[in-house]
């Protein structure tokens, strides 16, 4: 049990932006380890109505 709580520390909350319309669509978290600089994602943007680049934000 120790074990997964060390795994769930090295996973850090982000949030997705639609590089379009600019707002915030998506939480989710990522390793830092694996993925040291900011993700970006193709999703679906509900605002836009179509699938869109989302990128990490602050």
């Amino acid at each position: 049990m120790l074990k997964n709580l060390e795994e769930k520390d090295m996973r850090t909350k982000i949030t997705l932006a639609c590089t379009e319309c600019k707002q915030r669509n998506y939480n989710t978290t990522k390793d830092k380890k694996t993925h040291p600089d900011r993700m970006e994602i193709k999703k679906y943007c509900r605002f836009c109505r179509t699938h869109t680049v989302h990128k990490e934000t602050k």
